[in-house]
């Protein structure tokens, strides 16, 4: 006869549940912020890690484009004529003349140095993506938030201005002003008053998208239980919208801006395509795909060139931006 089990207190690993338990209750709760949750969210994701990447390699190459196109490249308004087909005025070599002097090539006709052009050129495109979208983000939150914080007729006339920006032409307004603006306004003077007008109307176009977004989450936020405790607790207007509201709108903020960031970067790069944009000798992408149109078909590569800076620009921001709404608002996720 087998001799009955006693229950000794401990499991089959010889742990007694009581030091288990002291185990579980002796080590402390770590708590996680939205911000750390949201970035966790960000890091598994690889395609926005790899867009965020390439996004910041872009910046680099802005803002130390004297440094690199000194040490890999040549001055951008150098000409390069050895470079060039007397005859046929194509570069000499293939795939545009690309080499280990010239890492993309010449441009047709003149011998510019590719590489440079284009190191610049992202210079140009960042910038008026960058600050078109910062002006549109500002003018979007400030009338957004108060359209939906106030409603009534300040809500009517706010949201009737939104209406009648986003139905109105925006490029061919773009091209009709920057025709007949002179080359000096405000002290300022050849591409620095070409790069002001194209910030200011862009991102003054650009505002009704952020403003519509703002106001909608600004009229479920309003009826919340906190804004009703700000209120309750004497709390004005100017603490409910910027200590209460404004916190808890930038994370939809945050996501439309990395978006709106490609779209501006596309109507730059179209802007100056048409003749709209920067002039030369300043580089521009969209300039140089302009250029690139007369002698495409005898060599294509100039036009690749700048069309593949493009892309991947416009795609690695697409990217970071899916990546950071996905973090940032889980129950939107695809």
């Amino acid at each position: 006869m087998t001799a009955p089990l006693h229950d000794t207190g401990a499991d089959a690993a010889g742990t007694a549940p009581g030091d288990v338990a002291a185990a579980v209750v002796g080590k402390p709760v770590e708590g996680r912020s939205l911000k750390r949750i949201a970035w966790t969210r960000l890091k598994r994701d690889r395609p926005a890690l790899a867009g965020g990447i390439v996004v910041i390699l872009l910046v680099v190459v802005a803002v130390f484009a004297p440094l690199i196109v000194g040490l890999l490249g040549h001055p951008p308004d150098e000409f390069h004529q050895d470079k060039i087909d007397p005859l046929f005025g194509t570069p000499i070599g293939s795939f545009g003349g690309i080499s280990s002097e010239h890492l993309l090539g010449v441009e047709p006709n003149n011998g510019r140095d590719v590489f440079s052009r284009i190191v610049y050129g992202a210079r140009i495109s960042l910038l008026v993506a960058f600050l078109a979208a910062l002006v549109a983000v500002l003018l979007g939150t400030v009338l957004g938030i108060v359209a939906g914080y106030f409603g009534g007729w300040v809500d009517s006339l706010i949201s009737r201005v939104m209406d009648m920006l986003l139905a109105f032409p925006q490029l061919l307004f773009i091209i009709s002003l920057v025709s007949v603006l002179p080359n000096d306004l405000l002290g300022m003077t050849g591409t620095t008053v070409r790069i002001a007008i194209l910030v200011t109307v862009i991102g003054f176009f650009g505002w009704p998208y952020v403003g519509r977004i703002v106001r909608g989450q600004t009229l479920s936020l309003r009826e919340k239980e906190y804004v009703e405790a700000a209120r309750s607790l004497g709390a004005g207007r100017r603490y409910v919208l910027f200590k209460e509201l404004l916190p808890n709108l930038v994370a939809p903020i945050t996501v439309y801006a990395t978006l709106m960031i490609p779209t501006n970067i596309l109507t730059e790069a179209a802007l100056s395509f048409l003749g709209a944009g920067v002039r030369p000798p300043t580089a521009s992408w969209g300039q140089m795909l302009s250029s690139a149109v007369k002698s495409y078909e005898s060599d294509p590569t100039f036009m690749v060139v700048p069309g593949l800076a493009i892309f991947l620009t416009v795609l690695a921001f697409n990217l970071l931006g899916d990546g950071v709404r996905d973090a940032l608002d889980p129950k939107g996720t695809r």
